[in-house]
């Protein structure tokens, strides 16, 4: 049998004893049928009245992003590998941190211990930094740095694979201006980080750290440093430090000398209880 104008049917099911054209029973030539699909369920006729159904809403998904926040690629933004443990310095940090440093940067040798994203390098570089050295162990982020360096064209920028304490420690003693400590929250390599900062760091150069608390001023001093500046955004604490002179043995010896002993008399006073 032709039905004209109509789909046909995928199969013919026999029901009762006759044949269903239809689910709402309609008949042809005496005969009912009924259309099936393949798997045998019954077809459906469409309603001209039935709403779409609404696809749920999905939020776009932004990709991972920071900018350059000043110099000469100011609003540049750097791409973001996604990796677990990686954790940006956010840009108010990085805007307030290099208002501290100043925008001008000419001439200063920097080291990016443990580089990341690169941020504060190319941030330093930007601002007019003589050189800037970055250093990362994990390849993906290796990679990208490298993409990054090739993207803004940054030829006062180096980029090494390897571990950022032995890049503190075979650095020259006195050769690098500022020097960015922002290890692994999870690392546990501050002290270490700073005592060998401590040797690289020239006498007028500074060292940013960025740790998960904050650190006093008793505790730098026992490693050589002064607490310049410190901010607190979140769960970060943003340090500015800069080295403690050593006092020399002459220098000592001077000092004890300028001091005039004491009289029998006066020692007898200090010494007597009230």
């Amino acid at each position: 049998m032709h039905l004209a104008n109509s789909h046909r049917p995928s199969t013919l099911q026999t029901y009762n004893g006759s044949y269903t054209y239809n689910a709402r029973g309609r008949t042809l030539g005496g005969l009912r049928y009924l259309f099936t699909n393949n798997d045998n369920s019954p077809m459906r006729p469409k309603s001209s009245t039935a709403k779409p159904v609404p696809k749920p809403r999905v939020a776009a998904k932004l990709g991972n992003q920071v900018r350059i926040i000043g110099g000469m690629w100011k609003r540049t933004k750097l791409k973001v590998v996604d990796a677990a443990g990686l954790r940006p310095t956010p840009d108010r940090v990085r805007e307030t941190l290099f208002n501290w440093l100043g925008q001008d940067l000419q001439g200063l040798r920097c080291l990016d211990a443990f580089a990341g994203t690169g941020a504060l390098g190319f941030e330093a570089a930007s601002r007019g930094a003589a050189h800037v050295t970055l250093v990362e162990q994990e390849s993906q982020l290796v990679e990208q740095l490298k993409r990054t360096q090739a993207q803004l064209d940054a030829q006062a920028v180096s980029i090494q694979r390897g571990d950022g304490m032995a890049a503190l420690r075979h650095a020259a003693a006195g050769s690098l201006h500022l020097i960015f400590l922002d290890p692994p929250f999870a690392s546990n390599l501050w002290e270490s980080a700073l005592t060998a900062a401590r040797k690289a760091i020239a006498p007028n150069g500074q060292v940013y750290l960025e740790a998960p608390t904050a650190w006093g001023a008793e505790a730098l001093a026992a490693l050589g440093w002064s607490l310049h500046r410190h901010l607190k955004a979140g769960a970060v604490h943003a340090h500015v430090l800069r080295p403690i002179a050593p006092v020399s043995q002459a220098t000592a010896a001077m000092a004890l000398s300028a001091t005039p002993p004491a009289t029998p008399s006066e020692a007898t006073t200090l010494g007597a209880q009230p």
